[in-house]
């Protein structure tokens, strides 16, 4: 089990075991938790734009919580997670009258971190970013993404700070504009 993987099992499973002794705040964080990893790993099988998507979480998580007296405490919890989550995406397809097989791995799979999302996040600021002119994309690269001051970024520009912070404020608003707008 690789580092990240053991933390997963271990904060998850001590939620389990709360759950188990009856903690609903523990439940629902549990709950709250897996969600997000039944997100990535359905996605990564179906896609993520697939419309039963969230009904597969949902039909997931509802599992988990039905059979969850079926849990054995003395044995890991990720693997007996992730093997609900598979034979949820076995039923899945067998409705769906398709072939399509969910191949046998560990529970890592499930619990993988998921780098769709932020490749996905990465490719949509490039894309507002490109719709900016080049002295406000250069402003907004520079503080906000590399991390440079006002004061820095007023250096390289040869504009007052004020005038950066403006102009920063400006690119951010026409960026949310644009993502709002679906441009």
């Amino acid at each position: 089990m690789t580092d990240s993987l053991t933390g997963v099992e271990t904060r998850l499973k001590a939620l389990m075991l709360k759950a188990l002794d009856g903690e609903t705040a523990a439940q629902r964080d549990l709950l709250s938790a897996l969600s997000g990893y039944l997100r990535a790993y359905f996605a990564r099988r179906l896609g993520r734009d697939a419309a039963d998507l969230e009904d597969l979480v949902q039909e997931a998580l509802l599992a988990i919580h039905v059979k969850r007296a079926s849990y054995d405490r003395a044995q890991p919890f990720t693997p007996w997670a992730y093997g609900v989550a598979r034979y949820k995406l076995l039923d899945h397809y067998r409705r769906a009258g398709s072939r399509a097989e969910a191949p046998l791995e560990d529970a890592g799979a499930l619990f993988a971190a998921d780098d769709v999302a932020p490749r996905e996040a990465r490719r949509d600021l490039g894309r507002l970013m490109q719709a900016l002119p080049e002295r406000q994309r250069k402003l907004v690269q520079d503080v906000k993404l590399t991390g440079l001051s006002i004061e820095e970024a007023s250096q390289r520009s040869g504009m007052s700070a004020s005038a950066v912070k403006v102009s920063i404020h400006r690119a951010v608003q026409a960026m949310a504009r644009r993502a709002r707008d679906g441009h």
